[in-house]
């Protein structure tokens, strides 16, 4: 889990579009429709979107001027209505901001529009592109995982609570990612003497009682793995952790504000940004199928020393040398 930038694996395929193209761009104001699984009012969320805006501006596009920028903020049920709205409204393309909570009711809703989505875990496994390097249908963008870093949570769960013998893994199960991700912890588990409970994140009510039923048998921790509705249900997840003086791994930094202990992830805002790319270079003529699926650039380790000492926990010196970030 060492500090670390490294390029894209895939690298950026050749622009495809031609000078008429390019010229029929410059005449005429796109629409950009967003779908996000977030509240309107979500801080987070509203800042990768921010991000997101200012590279398309470094590019040359400015809501308002040469571009419109639709958002719909999404949450349960509501998704899929949001994403057939903004699909018939015909927009010039659609970004999926919130993994495939929101790239799922897209390609529901179109099959023709291009999409770029943002933060997709696998995106071969559950069906929204036919493989990386050449996705082949209307949707292309950028990974936020790969499985294999799954079992780093637990490595570093047990790295700041030694102690630990017993991990609760939160994962949604509704999703291939949910699957694989829980499958890569199960695979490091028994070399770091580690017992597995996997707890749903489907409702608040599950996850309260569960994380609940689980804390009562001591010498524990939470691992929550990377999913929509565990950013959906942060906040709640968070104060079971306090609640119950349970030592937590998270999947980002979305956690962090909310009083998350130690979170591993990439940097999902550098992801909105790299994301502008795309929607460049779709607006100026390129097809999505055509632009291959690139995975993170840079990844963080973030710790939250106020929460560490409320639970008693001295941070070693090695993980802190390690850190991108620490909070108070």
């Amino acid at each position: 889990m060492r500090r670390r930038e490294f390029n894209s694996w895939l690298g950026m395929a050749a622009p495809v579009w031609t000078s008429a193209a390019a010229a029929q761009t410059a005449d005429r104001v796109h629409r950009v429709g967003v779908l996000a699984y977030w509240a309107a009012d979500d801080v987070e969320g509203r800042g990768r979107l921010a991000a997101l805006r200012e590279a398309l501006e470094h590019l040359g596009w400015r809501d308002g001027r040469n571009l419109r920028i639709e958002t719909r903020w999404a949450s349960g049920d509501d998704v899929r209505r949001h994403a057939a709205e903004l699909a018939s409204s015909a927009p010039d393309i659609l970004v999926a901001a919130t993994g495939s909570a929101t790239v799922a009711p897209l390609l529901q809703a179109t099959r023709t529009i291009p999409i770029v989505f943002v933060t997709v875990i696998d995106p071969v496994g559950a069906g929204f592109v036919t493989n990386l390097a050449r996705p082949g249908g209307n949707a292309t963008g950028f990974t936020n995982y790969e499985y294999g870093m799954s079992g780093k949570w637990l490595e570093l769960l047990k790295e700041i609570s030694p102690r630990t013998t017993r991990a609760a893994v939160l994962r949604d199960p509704s999703v291939a990612s949910g699957i694989g991700q829980f499958a890569a912890i199960q695979a490091v588990a028994p070399s770091l003497r580690v017992e597995l409970s996997p707890i749903d994140v489907r409702d608040a009510a599950e996850i309260e009682r569960s994380i609940a039923a689980f804390a009562q048998g001591g010498t524990g921790g939470l691992v929550v793995t990377g999913s929509a509705l565990a950013i959906v249900h942060r906040e709640l997840i968070v104060a079971l952790a306090a609640r119950h003086r349970l030592p937590a791994v998270y999947p980002g930094r979305f956690f962090i504000p909310a009083g998350g202990l130690v979170a591993y992830g990439p940097d999902l805002t550098d992801q909105f940004r790299r994301a502008a790319s795309y929607v460049d270079r779709i607006l100026k003529g390129a097809h999505p199928g055509d632009l291959p699926v690139q995975a993170p650039a840079r990844y963080e380790l973030l710790i939250n020393l106020g929460v560490a000492k409320a639970l008693g926990i001295d941070v070693s010196p090695t993980l802190l040398a390690r850190a991108d970030e620490t909070f108070e």
